[in-house]
């Protein structure tokens, strides 16, 4: 190898440039990239388990949390509808007492004095 050859080819190692000349191998022995092993895959997919659990109860928590407020707000409604129905009624009782009041009927009845009791 000459000495313009050397130098040229120290400067391509330099910049990253990788290329065989005459007599050279142009293989690269380098490991393979890391491959994980049995122990580490058990390690993750625990931990994945764990993660997918974790998402599980978070979800089942919130649809509990959303039922308690829907349980109480049915159970408000269905006192608000019982409310109102008495006070239909009630309602309905006090204009019936007023309306049997100022009836012609009711206005043409003459009170009745007790004659007496009736003895067995």
């Amino acid at each position: 190898m000459t000495y313009s050859s050397s130098i040229s080819m120290s400067r391509s190692v330099a910049r990253g440039q990788h290329f065989a000349g005459r007599n050279q191998n142009a293989v690269d022995f380098r490991r393979s990239g890391a491959k994980l092993g049995p122990i580490s895959n058990t390690v993750i997919l625990i931990v994945l388990a764990c993660l997918l659990g974790l998402l599980y109860l978070t979800q089942v928590t919130k649809t509990d949390a959303y039922g308690y407020s829907i349980n109480a707000l049915q159970t408000k409604q269905t006192q608000l509808k019982q409310e109102n129905e008495d006070l239909v009624l009630a309602s309905a009782q006090m204009q019936s007492l007023d309306r049997v009041q100022s009836s012609p009927e009711a206005t043409a009845m003459v009170p009745v004095a007790p004659s007496g009791t009736v003895r067995q």
